[in-house]
C-alpha cells in the first residue's frame, strides 16, 4: 500500500511502523508483523504498530529509524509485508541443537542488523545459545559476522593494543590508570569502553564524569593518531551493531552465553583494528566466573578465538572476591582513579592490578623485557608520566585537564554503617554491594554510590565505620539503607567461627 510518512516522537526500543487499525484490517497486518519500506532504493524493515495515532493514509516510522534512516515528512513510500526471512529456519536448526554453517550465521546477523528479525526471533536465537552453545568453528563464524556488519576502525599507529574486563567485580576503574600507563610508554590503546548494565559504573560512566565519551569514529582516529589513546562510549559507535540488539535479549532472558560472549567481545576489538588483546577475568565469589577451573577454560577460548581472527591474545586471571579500590560509582571513583594517577598512591588492590594488567600489555608491545612490565608500569605511574597523558586524553575528549579530584561532586545525602560487633572482615558480597550502590541511584546519578573503609581480612571493633552510602536525593538515600539492612555486604565474625557440643 502506497503511505505518507508521518514521523512521531516516539521511542519504543526497536523499529516501529505505526498504521492505522482500518488499514492494517484491509492490509491483513497484524501486531508485530513484519513490514518493508520502500522509497526509491531505500528499503527498510520494521514491526507493526496498530495505532490511531495516524490517519488511514499514513504511515508513522519511531525515532528508533529516524535514527538511522532519513525520511522527510508527507513522503510517499510503499508499505509491504516482510514476509519471513529464511534465517529464521537456521535459528531453528540451531534450536534442534544442530551445528550452523558460515553462511547461516552471517545471514541471521545480517538480518538481526538489517531488522528482518523481530524480538521474539531475536530472542530465540539468544535462547538457543544458551541451551546448546556454540562450537569455535560457530563462535569465530559469529564474531567475524559481528565485526563485519558494522563499522570498521584504521588506525595508522601500530602496534594497536587493547585490555577487556568481563566485569562482574564492584568498583572496577582500573583500565582509567592501565590506558594512560600504556599510551605514556608510547603504545597505542584506543579503548572503547561499555556503561553499566548490571553494575554500578561502568568504565564510560566514571570517565563521562570528568570528559565527552560520545564521539564518531572519525573523532577517534584524529585523538588516537594524535596522542596515543582515549577512553571512549563504544555505544556511540557503530560497532558490531548487532551486539547490542542481541544485549537486550540477554538482558530481558538474564542469560549470558559463552559462545555470544566471547563474539561480543572479540567482534568489537576486531572492529577497532586491535592487534594485542588482554583479557581481564576476575574470577571469585559473586562474580561472572568463580573457580579458577572454569576461568582457565574460558581463557583458553579467548586465546583460541583470538588465533581465528588474527590477534594476538593474552588472559590475566585475576581476584574478584571483593571490590577494587574502596569507592563504587561514577563520581567517587573518578575521584580514586584521578587521585592515584596524580599522586602514583592509592588502594593497593586498584594499584596492583592496574600495574599488573599494564605491565602484561608493556611485555606484549615490545617496550618492557619479559618480567619486567609491572616494575616498568609502576615506574611510569609513579614519575607523573602517566597523569601527564591523563590529562592530554582529558584535554582531547573536552574536559578539563586540570581538574581536581576533590572538585568532582558527590551526592550530599549521606548515611554511614558501622560495624555491630567487634571481628574482622571475612567476607564481602559484591552483589549486594552493587545492589546499594544501584539502589542509591549510580550509575544514572553519577553521584550516587559506596565508600568503603574496611576490605576483607581488617581488624574491626564495634562501631567502627565500614561504608558510607552517598545519594543524590533522600528518597534513593532511603531506598540504599533499607537494601543495606536487608542484605549483609560486610561479614564481620570472631576468629571462632562456630561452636559445636559434645553431641
Amino acid at each position: 500500500m502506497k503511505a505518507k510518512v508521518r514521523l512521531l516522537n516516539v521511542y519504543s526500543g526497536r523499529y516501529s511502523v505505526f498504521i492505522n487499525e482500518e488499514e492494517a484490517r484491509k492490509a491483513r497486518l497484524h501486531p508485530d508483523d513484519l513490514v518493508r519500506i520502500e522509497t526509491g532504493k531505500k528499503m527498510v524493515y520494521g514491526s507493526v504498530v496498530i495505532s490511531n495515532l495516524v490517519e488511514s493514509n499514513e504511515v508513522g516510522l519511531s525515532r528508533d529509524i529516524l535514527q538511522f534512516h532519513s525520511f522527510s515528512e508527507g513522503e510517499i513510500v510503499n508499505v509491504a509485508p516482510g514476509g519471513t526471512p529464511e534465517s529464521v529456519r537456521y535459528i531453528k536448526k540451531k534450536m534442534e541443537g544442530k551445528k550452523l554453517r558460515k553462511v547461516e550465521i552471517e545471514a541471521i546477523i545480517k538480518d538481526i542488523v538489517d531488522r528482518k528479525l523481530r524480538d521474539i526471533e531475536i530472542s530465540s536465537f539468544v535462547t538457543s545459545l544458551e541451551i546448546n552453545g556454540l562450537d569455535m568453528d560457530e563462535t569465530a563464524a559469529l564474531t567475524l559476522a559481528m565485526a563485519e556488519t558494522g563499522d570498521m576502525l584504521d588506525i595508522d599507529r601500530k602496534p594497536i593494543m587493547d585490555v577487556h574486563s568481563i566485569g562482574g567485580v564492584p568498583g572496577n576503574k582500573t583500565n582509567i590508570l592501565v590506558v594512560p600507563i600504556v599510551a605514556a610508554a608510547g603504545l597505542t590503546i584506543p579503548k572503547t569502553s561499555s556503561r553499566a548494565i548490571t553494575s554500578a559504573a561502568g568504565t564510560a560512566d566514571v570517565v563521562e564524569v570528568f570528559a565527552e565519551v560520545s564521539f564518531s569514529l572519525d573523532e577517534i582516529k584524529r585523538i588516537v593518531e594524535k596522542i596515543g589513546a582515549c577512553l571512549v562510549w563504544g555505544g556511540a559507535l557503530n560497532l558490531a551493531p548487532a551486539d547490542d540488539i542481541t544485549i537486550r535479549a540477554e538482558r530481558a532472558l538474564s542469560i549470558d552465553p559463552t559462545g555470544l560472549m566471547l563474539a561480543s567481545i572479540m567482534s568489537k576489538k576486531y572492529a577497532m583494528g586491535s592487534q594485542y588483546v588482554l583479557i581481564d577475568i576476575p574470577t571469585g565469589r559473586g562474580v561472572k566466573v568463580e573457580t579458577l577451573e572454569e576461568a582457565r577454560g574460558l581463557s583458553k577460548d579467548f586465546i583460541e578465538l583470538g588465533k581465528r581472527l588474527g590477534q594476538y591474545v593474552e588472559v590475566a586471571i585475576t581476584y574478584g572476591g571483593q571490590p577494587i579500590g574502596h569507592t563504587v560509582g561514577p563520581a567517587l571513583e573518578a575521584r580514586e582513579a584521578l587521585q592515584a594517577l596524580m599522586t602514583g598512591e592509592g588502594p593497593g588492590s586498584l594499584i596492583e592490578k592496574a600495574l599488573g594488567l599494564a605491565g602484561i600489555l608493556l611485555e606484549m608491545g615490545g617496550v618492557a623485557p619479559a618480567g619486567m612490565g609491572k616494575s616498568t608500569a609502576r615506574e611510569i605511574l609513579k614519575s607523573g608520566k602517566a597523569w601527564e597523558k591523563m590529562k592530554e586524553i582529558i584535554a582531547e575528549q573536552g574536559g578539563n585537564p586540570e581538574i581536581k579530584p576533590e572538585e568532582i561532586p558527590v551526592g550530599s545525602n549521606t548515611y554511614t554503617f558501622t560495624a555491630p560487633t567487634s571481628g574482622y572482615v571475612t567476607a564481602m558480597d559484591n552483589r549486594a554491594i552493587t545492589g546499594i550502590a544501584r539502589a542509591a541511584g549510580a550509575p544514572e546519578d553519577k553521584g550516587a554510590g559506596i565508600e568503603l573503609y574496611v576490605k576483607v581480612g581488617e581488624k574491626v571493633r564495634e562501631g567502627d565505620p565500614l561504608f558510607k552510602i552517598y545519594a543524590e536525593s533522600e528518597a534513593r538515600l532511603d531506598q540504599a539503607i533499607v537494601f543495606a539492612r536487608r542484605t549483609e555486604p560486610i561479614r564481620i565474625e570472631g576468629m571462632v567461627l562456630q561452636r559445636i557440643g559434645n553431641i
